[in-house]
């Protein structure tokens, strides 16, 4: 079994002569590439989707689902701090478990970011379809998936600082009707209408799957930790205050929604109506503008995480050598960044946007569940450095992030747990070939 390497210090097979990731992010852009992973469609669909499942107790599931999820948060915050390179719960596996336990989360971790992006894809056809109904089949279907997905790739080989710059604008993009539905909508909302909703279905496993996929995205704020000016720092940050802006924001739209709009469960586009029905027509284009936006800003998030998993790995012998090349002009992992886009389009062309997403939830859950069991060990092993965040209660925490992860596995299909111990094969079986 391969060693680890030190914390904060590439892989022993990253040649000296190999050009160097640049470190060019700063903070507030870090937070800013958070919420544009997390912040995706889900915000747009949740209201609808969880009062159907839940009825009124939907707001408060929200409110649930964001704690559950900081107990992982808490996890990631913590193991960021002891690392400054790429690779986020791939790293933390390695250094804690060893090769084959890193090799399986970080396959797994990339596994979720091509589901996502090609999800998400297949998602922003559909959500263009409601302002032109050609986009819902044929060539031009194929063409607003291929395009922007073209775009977004073609943005982060260029640079990390240009792909970040297009993040930033796609969250502003995402987020001003979002605060428009909040600041218009709030004044609005009757509890009378909220709490007359009808009641769910009552099927919570489906809920809580479903509230971890709005959720979910978290993960991948430390994957570029190699571009960013202080990692050690900066990441734990990110991740806390992500998590607490976040459940707010999804709190707010759930309630507005379902106090502004009669049966908001049986609503294909909630916030659309929400706003269509306080404040006229153009709020509803507004927000269905803002979806598009939405989905397109965690597409590019995951374009440009996505390849510092794989180079991650093969700067670890998994893989081809070519992945962990780095482009001498633009310092950017282009090998990798090629080889997901040609791997996701035709997966976002041939797919449907709710199979790849669930795919997408199942898979996650093996780095959240990598990376709870590996604080506790990443103690022991590398002791606490000046900056190092320690979370308080000794294990507590990340015993409860494992249970919380492991009570949601529980929750997935057997075709998706299928899928997820197949692709676990299929790492180890590229562990036992990876290069010396």
């Amino acid at each position: 079994m391969t060693q680890p390497s030190a914390p904060g210090r590439g892989s022993p097979a990253a040649s000296a002569a190999q050009p160097a990731l640049r470190r060019v992010v700063p903070r507030w852009p870090i937070l800013g590439m958070a919420l544009n992973d997390v912040v995706g469609s889900g915000v747009y669909l949740l209201p609808a989707a969880a009062a159907a499942l839940l009825g009124p107790a939907s707001l408060w599931a929200v409110f649930l689902a964001g704690a559950a999820v900081l107990l992982i948060v808490l996890c990631f915050a913590e193991a960021s701090s002891r690392f400054d390179q790429p690779g986020s719960a791939y790293l933390y596996a390695r250094t804690a478990f060893g090769g084959l336990a890193g090799t399986e989360v970080g396959l797994m971790s990339w596994l979720t970011r091509v589901a996502s992006i090609a999800s998400l894809s297949a998602g922003f056809a559909q959500a263009v379809s409601y302002l032109w109904p050609g986009a819902a089949e044929g060539w031009w279907r194929a063409a607003v998936i291929a395009l922007p997905l073209t775009a977004l790739t073609a943005v982060n080989v260029v640079g990390v600082a240009a792909g970040v710059s297009a993040a930033m604008a796609l969250l502003a993009g995402k987020l001003l009707p979002l605060l428009f539905f909040l600041a218009a909508g709030l004044p609005r909302a009757r509890w009378e209408t909220f709490a007359a909703q009808p009641e769910g279905e009552g099927r919570i496993g489906e809920a809580a799957l479903l509230l971890l996929f709005a959720y979910a995205g978290f993960e991948n704020t430390p994957a570029a930790a190699g571009e960013y000016r202080n990692p050690r720092r900066d990441v734990p940050f990110a991740l806390m205050a992500n998590i607490v802006i976040v459940t707010l924001l999804y709190a707010g739209t759930q309630w507005v929604a379902l106090g502004v709009l009669p049966s908001a469960s049986s609503s294909d586009t909630p916030l659309a109506d929400a706003a269509e029905r306080f404040a006229g027509r153009w709020a509803g284009v507004l927000m269905t503008v803002g979806a598009g936006l939405s989905i397109l800003g965690t597409n590019s998030n995951s374009v440009l995480t996505g390849p510092r998993y794989l180079l991650a790995l093969a700067r670890d012998g998994v893989g081809p050598a070519a992945l962990a090349a780095v482009h001498p002009r633009f310092r950017t992992p282009v090998t990798a960044i090629l080889l997901q886009g040609a791997i996701t389009l035709p997966l976002a062309l041939t797919g449907t946007f709710t199979g790849l997403a669930a795919l997408s939830v199942v898979a996650r859950l093996a780095s959240y569940l990598a990376t709870a069991a590996a604080v506790p060990v990443l103690r022991r092993k590398l002791g606490d450095r000046p900056g190092t965040l320690r979370l308080p209660l000794g294990p507590a925490i990340p015993l409860a992030a494992a249970a919380v992860t492991l009570a949601l596995a529980a929750s997935a299909t057997g075709r998706h747990l299928l899928t997820a111990g197949l692709v676990l094969l299929a790492g180890a079986l590229l562990h036992l070939l990876r290069r010396r």
